[in-house]
């Protein structure tokens, strides 16, 4: 887990209205973010859900109509134009869709281009340091080339080389892959991920699921609101409407390592969801020894037993945060998750199936 100073983006309450003759609409909706040091992080979407809005109070292209934006420890909301072109310049490396390369200037001009205008790299390196991008992204050959020579794919890593320009911390990246053929975009998404290896923080919206995937991250907006993650992979039969409403009333619960979440022989207070570190179940054996039966991980859960079934007689379990390292959990409560299970009868039976599994897996273990 990433503590406050390793968040390297913070959004906090963020909301952005656009005035519009028709109206006053709302792209963002209190919108709260973290992201942390060397993330990896894919932001997916509908269109018009505020996926680019999002990116555009991060980067500070727009402002937001209130809450609070932190970017490498600078309160984005708060800058001025100037400031905001100086900021932006050093701290982000900015990764468009049509790649956005001067046309009149050549591919190595290009990606000198931002150190010329911030001056973070003395003027005797920059060529040199711009040869050296160009070989991390395998366009070395072509650095004296005009972009209109390139193909779709080269002109990306060529943009992608001049986001790197002044060693930003933070690459944020727009559909970078939407106007490229897949093979073309794996090539690019491998890229992004040796950036992340090499110690890089990406936010990166897409609409391609499938690359989506392979982030360790997402984060879901539907109609201005982040949805949570967890919730989304726990409750796939839940629609975006569902989830966006479980997500407000969900409570993200820290634990230490060792703290309790059900005590023994009580009732659960709601439905727990592992989002991060292990969650143990702990049954006490008839010399009244406790046993570690089951080590619950991200996307894992515990409650549902008790929640729609009722405590067993005799129920000995007790569920605590592994003892050598921090939990972090999703909790739903007794009646948030009780309407859950009553609107939607997919995942009330996928649910009921695994509390009869692990209800007999526990009879089991308390036999044995």
């Amino acid at each position: 887990m990433n503590d406050a100073a390793d968040q390297l983006i913070a959004l906090s309450g963020v909301v952005k209205v656009y005035r519009t003759p028709a109206g006053d609409f709302t792209a963002l909706k209190g919108v709260d973010l973290n992201v942390g040091r060397g993330e990896f992080v894919a932001v997916i979407g509908k269109s018009g859900s505020g996926k680019s809005t999002l990116l555009n109070v991060i980067t500070g292209i727009d402002r937001p109509t209130s809450g609070q934006v932190y970017v490498a420890g600078t309160g984005v909301h708060g800058l001025n134009e100037s400031q905001l072109a100086v900021w932006r310049g050093k701290s982000l490396g900015i990764v468009f869709q049509f790649f956005q390369l001067l046309p009149t200037l050549s591919v190595i001009e290009n990606v000198m281009l931002p150190m010329d205008f911030c001056g973070v790299i003395p003027a005797r390196q920059r060529r040199n340091r711009a040869l050296a991008l160009l070989e991390e992204v395998d366009m070395t050959a072509e650095a004296d080339k005009l972009p209109s020579a390139l193909s779709g794919g080269q002109q990306q890593r060529v943009a992608i080389a001049r986001a790197l320009a002044n060693d930003p911390p933070i690459l944020v990246a727009d559909e970078p892959t939407g106007n490229l053929d897949s093979k073309t975009a794996a090539a690019v998404f491998d890229l992004f991920e040796r950036l992340v290896d090499e110690g890089k923080t990406i936010l990166m919206v897409t609409h391609d699921r499938d690359l989506a995937r392979r982030v360790k991250r997402t984060v879901i907006i539907s109609d201005g609101e982040i949805i949570e993650e967890v919730l989304a992979r726990t409750f796939p039969a839940l629609t975006e409407g569902q989830l966006v409403r479980v997500t407000r009333n969900v409570e993200r619960r820290h634990l230490e390592p060792g703290d309790i979440l059900i005590h023994e022989g009580a009732a659960p207070e709601g439905f727990y969801i592992v989002a991060e570190g292990v969650v143990e179940v702990n049954l006490r054996a008839a010399n009244g020894e406790e046993m570690v039966v089951a080590q619950m991980r991200a996307g894992q859960f515990v409650g549902e037993v008790e929640l729609l079934h009722g405590a067993p007689k005799g129920n000995l379990a007790t569920v605590r945060s592994s003892l050598s390292e921090p939990a972090e959990v999703v909790v739903l409560d007794r009646q948030e998750f009780a309407d859950l299970v009553a609107e939607s009868e997919p995942t009330r039976q996928a649910l009921a199936e695994i509390a009869r599994a692990r209800l007999k897996e526990n009879i089991t273990a308390r036999q044995s």
